[in-house]
């Protein structure tokens, strides 16, 4: 009887399986049902004109290989089969484990108050076990001033992870000791914004981390000589249209101060001046040239710089400018 009840499992088994593959995938465009599937990317392509029929295979199988699959698929699983990716700017790398505050357990039930004590005993266990020593604790420290970085300036993500870099290199090289945790952050943010070409002054940076800007400056040296790296000049377009942007200038305006920047970048003026600087001295000349009504002091504080700086540049671009 046992056997019978088998052979006919088997047979239902046989039947279904016959009516999957009764069911060919034919191309749309030539017609032919001769296709091939990728187990990398999941499509189904026509082997005759290279025609994709789909980009989601559709999978049968028992769940051992279900699972071997969802390996290899991340669309087969919550948030790409892969967790939470690993980011530089963690202290622990993203790969440490994190208990939940909620009184609930995963079905969603209430937890027992029994229970309660000891897992605020295993929550306090985990976040020691995360913690080996000072120096997990000043990147805990420092990547916390991080991220509110990220947030007061709108930081990219790459400019995040290439600050977090720079700051555990000099982790590494014992520079951090004995100096500011936000100094040094706050430098190796500046950095990694110099290198994207993010034009972010380094007194912006520290006046949002609430840190003095000379202990930056001093940091940013300290930064740039020991690790040796080699800061890309700022792109003073750029520059330009940022202290227009602050200071509301109209775009006619913002267009001639372009242009003057790039007449003053083709004749090498601009060498060895302050980016900022320099962009708040073209952004008022244009405002002189197309008459827009624009004082010093706005351009200067939209710029971060002072009313003598700006008019001790603006002399001096004139004169240069004249004589060329």
């Amino acid at each position: 009887m046992v056997i019978d009840i088998n052979l006919k499992i088997l047979k239902d088994g046989r039947k279904h399986t016959d009516s999957l593959m009764q069911k060919p995938i034919a191309c749309s465009l030539c017609k032919s049902e001769n296709v091939i599937t990728d187990p990398e990317s999941g499509e189904i392509v026509c082997s005759k004109c290279g025609a994709v029929i789909s980009d989601k295979m559709e999978y049968q199988g028992d769940d051992r290989t279900r699972a071997s699959y969802s390996l290899k698929s991340p669309s087969r699983t919550v948030g790409g089969g892969r967790g939470m990716p690993g980011s530089l700017a963690r202290s622990d790398m993203g790969l440490s484990t994190v208990m939940a505050r909620s009184d609930r357990d995963a079905i969603g039930n209430k937890i027992d108050q029994s229970i309660r004590p000891m897992l605020e005993r295993l929550r306090t266990w985990d976040y020691r076990t995360q913690i080996h020593g000072s120096s997990d604790r000043n990147l805990r420290d420092a990547f916390d001033q991080l991220d509110n970085l990220k947030h007061k300036l709108a930081l990219p993500d790459a400019v995040v992870e290439k600050a977090a870099y720079i700051y555990r290199k000099a982790q590494e090289r014992r520079l951090v000791q004995g100096r500011s945790i936000s100094a040094m952050l706050t430098a190796a943010a500046y950095i990694a914004c110099r290198e994207v070409g993010i034009p972010e002054s380094l007194k912006e940076i520290g006046v949002a981390n609430n840190i003095n800007h000379k202990l930056v400056a001093k940091a940013y040296r300290v930064l740039v000589s020991e690790l040796e790296i080699n800061i890309p000049i700022s792109d003073p377009v750029k520059c330009v249209v940022k202290v227009a942007n602050k200071a509301t200038i109209n775009e006619k305006t913002k267009r001639q101060a372009i242009h003057i920047m790039d007449d003053v970048s083709k004749r090498g003026i601009s060498a060895g001046k302050d980016p900022m600087g320099l962009a708040a001295t073209i952004v008022y000349m244009s405002c002189m040239k197309t008459g827009e009504d624009k004082t010093q002091k706005d351009i200067a504080q939209a710029a971060g710089v002072t009313d003598a700086t700006l008019r001790n540049r603006f002399r001096d671009l004139r004169r240069k400018l004249d004589r060329h």
